[in-house]
Order: structure tokens, then C-alpha cells, then sequence
């Protein structure tokens, strides 16, 4: 059976916030929460084949997807505030309890909201979206250091590169076992919308602020282990952004999580779609 996916906005402290919804809303609630340089695009097959058991929210942060895009003068790209605006989207659609799946960016912005509300964490699905150093790759080290260091134009080019069209395609192919199973779709959607006059510019405050999450690793860690959520690990061991050290990580706080290692990237759905969804529903299907 295919389940319908409903694309709405909402409106959240005066911007509007995209967000793709199905399901039935009395059922368990997946709050999906992307990464870079995606959207909520990246759950869109996902969310058709988990429809059937659980309730799918999936919003585009502000500057990102659909969402409204406000220039960096108007807007503070922190993660403390994309956060922030998550939450009140949360409040907006007056979500009271959720698993919260999260992918690279999501990982901090959902984290933020567990440290505030665990009550209302239900589990998580944690998928290349890291809360220890070890599980920091050379890779991002080498964009990132320097930036934290000491902002420049020329610290700052490793990291437009980051979010440039070989960035982009780079972070969807990166591990992939046949590159030609990854939809183009991805890359090209993402980039025309990180191509939009201001967006890199803030895309850089971005990942320069990524040093606040850093700091707030021990503080998530023992959230872990003081709440002990149900825990879903599905984990590309072929990312270079987010390595394996730091899907094992986990399990030093969270004793009884389920990881599952995929033969995949940074990017796994779209290889795949049918174990993660698998893997979700054996895990919190009672």
C-alpha cells in the first residue's frame, strides 16, 4: 500500500518552515531530522514505507530545503538557534512525544532537544550523526580546525568547498557500493538550493559554530546515560565524515542500543531503504 505524503508549512516565529508529513498521527512519532548539505528530501522514500506503522514528520531547518531562507544579517546560523526553532516547530504542531531520527546535522540539533525535553524522547535512530571525538574524521578535521582557529578567506575556502557541487555529490557517492544506484536527484536538488545568493555564506557560519556541538559532547553523553533511550545505531562504516569509532562510541553510554552496520557512506537510504526501515520497525514496532 502507498501512503500518502503531505508537503505543508507551518508558520514559526513569523518564518515558515517546510516540513513533509504521513501517516496516521495516533501512531508513534518519527521526527526525522536531516543533515548537509540535504533536507527533509533525503527521508522522502523512507517515510512511504514506514507510513503504514508510524507517524513521519520530517521539517527543512530555516535556510534549508523549502524552508524560509533568511539572509545571515537577519538570521542567527547557530546551531544553538536552528535548535531553538526546531523546538518551536515541535511546540507549533503540538508534538508531545517522538523517536528522533537523526543523520549528520540532525545529530546536534536533536541532541539539543533530548538535553531539554527527554521526557518527551521516546527513542532514537541515530544514522552517521556523531557525539564523540573519536568519531571525527580526518576529513572534516582538515575543513574544520583551521576555521575554528582563526576565521580567514583562506580558512574559510575548504569549507565552500564543502558545500559546493563536488562537495555535495562528493558527500552523496562517498562510500556508495554502486555509485549508480544513488539518485542524481539528490545532488542536484541540493546544490541549486545551497547555490541561492547568501546561502554559502551562511552554510560557512555554520560549520564554523559546529565547535559549539563539540563542547556539548560530554554534556549529551551523560544524557545518555542518565535517560538511557531506546537506541536504533544504522551506520555507514564507509563515511569519512563521521568514522566508525563513533557508531561504537555509543554503546560505552548506551548500554542496550542495537547497531547495525551498513554497507554504505555518509548517505545510506538509498542502497539501503529496506533494512534501515526494517531495523526501525523490529525495534520499535511492540
Amino acid at each position: 500500500m502507498i501512503h500518502r505524503t503531505y508537503h505543508r508549512t507551518a508558520t514559526v516565529n513569523g518564518r515558515e518552515v517546510f516540513y513533509r508529513e504521513a501517516g496516521d498521527p495516533k501512531a508513534p512519532t518519527i521526527l526525522l531530522l536531516h543533515g548537509l548539505p540535504t533536507s527533509s528530501q533525503m527521508f522522502r522514500d523512507l517515510i512511504q514505507v514506514l507510513a503504514d506503522r508510524f507517524h513521519l514528520v520530517a521539517p527543512d531547518y530555516i535556510g534549508f530545503g523549502h524552508s524560509a531562507a533568511p539572509a545571515r544579517t537577519e538570521f542567527e546560523y547557530s546551531f544553538d538557534n536552528l535548535a531553538r526553532q526546531v523546538a518551536d516547530f515541535v511546540d507549533v504542531l503540538g508534538l508531545k512525544s517522538y523517536i528522533l531520527y537523526m543523520q549528520d546535522y540532525g545529530g546536534p540539533i536533536g541532541f539539543r532537544l533530548f538535553t531539554q525535553h527527554p521526557e518527551r524522547v521516546k527513542g532514537f535512530i541515530i544514522q552517521n550523526a556523531n557525539a564523540y571525538m573519536e568519531g571525527v574524521g580526518e576529513a572534516p578535521k582538515q575543513v574544520l580546525l583551521p576555521l575554528w582557529e582563526k576565521r580567514t578567506a583562506e580558512t574559510e575556502k575548504p569549507a565552500r568547498e564543502f558545500v559546493s557541487l563536488a562537495g555535495t555529490k562528493f558527500h552523496w557517492l562517498v562510500g556508495a557500493k554502486d555509485p549508480a544506484a544513488i539518485n542524481p536527484d539528490n545532488w542536484v536538488l541540493d546544490q541549486a538550493l545551497l547555490d541561492r545568493p547568501g546561502t554559502q555564506d551562511y552554510q560557512v557560519d555554520l560549520l564554523e559554530n559546529y565547535k559549539t556541538n563539540i563542547a556539548l559532547y560530554p554534556v549529551w553523553q551523560e544524557a545518555f546515560r542518565q535517560h538511557s533511550p531506546k537506541t536504533l545505531i544504522v551506520w555507514g562504516k564507509r563515511d569519512p565524515f563521521f568514522i566508525e569509532a563513533g557508531a561504537s562510541a555509543y554503546l560505552r553510554d548506551l548500554k542496550s542500543a542495537k547497531l547495525v552496520w551498513l554497507d554504505a557512506g555518509h548517505f545510506v537510504l538509498d542502497e539501503n531503504l529496506h533494512q534501515v526501515a526494517s531495523e526501525i520497525k523490529a525495534s520499535f514496532c511492540s
